[in-house]
């Protein structure tokens, strides 16, 4: 078995956010291009984030210019997952349904919710969770702690695979009113 870390588990959460957006994984791997979270070339995240401010596409932008983005807009960005242990040839099966089943450590998402004094929403980026039971958990516990908080909570539209105006509607609505 290889133990694989997230590539970004060094990222640093800015206390002043107000948007938190979950994810699930993003393997340290030679195959993972991404320079930093929702950066591989089928991911729309930075095409849906600055869309729902008016702003110009990000997608393809120098990781830098992405974090003046969401430091702008107070928004951070965290994945659930922290490392996983998987068969060797497995190390960027980026599928949720296998990673679930591989978990070693998880990221304390609620003690950071904790520490982040102004959050007023919470997304997970992704709206179904028959295939992920152990990531379902967790979240469920997440939503809970955020309802007890009064923080909005909302499982949103993966931003992966393809861009659709209902899905940036989808996005521009929680991120500019914490709803749908």
């Amino acid at each position: 078995m290889i133990t694989v870390q997230h590539r970004f588990i060094d990222h640093q959460i800015n206390s002043t956010t107000e948007t938190l957006i979950i994810g699930t994984f993003n393997p340290e791997t030679a195959d993972n291009d991404a320079e930093f979270f929702y950066g591989r070339s089928r991911n729309y995240l930075w095409r849906l984030l600055p869309t729902a401010f008016g702003k110009a596409d990000l997608k393809g932008a120098s990781k830098q210019k992405k974090l003046d983005f969401i430091r702008e807009h107070k928004i951070d960005l965290t994945d659930l997952i922290e490392e996983i242990q998987v068969e060797e040839g497995q190390e960027a099966n980026y599928y949720d349904g296998y990673i679930d089943n591989t978990v070693t450590r998880w990221k304390n998402i609620i003690s950071l919710i904790d520490t982040l004094p102004n959050l007023k929403r919470v997304c997970f980026t992704r709206k179904t969770f028959s295939d992920i039971p152990n990531m379902k958990k967790q979240l469920s516990e997440i939503q809970k702690h955020c309802n007890n908080k009064g923080i909005a909570f909302q499982a949103l539209t993966t931003p992966a695979r393809f861009y659709r105006e209902d899905k940036q509607t989808e996005w521009t609505n929680f991120l500019l009113n914490g709803n749908k």
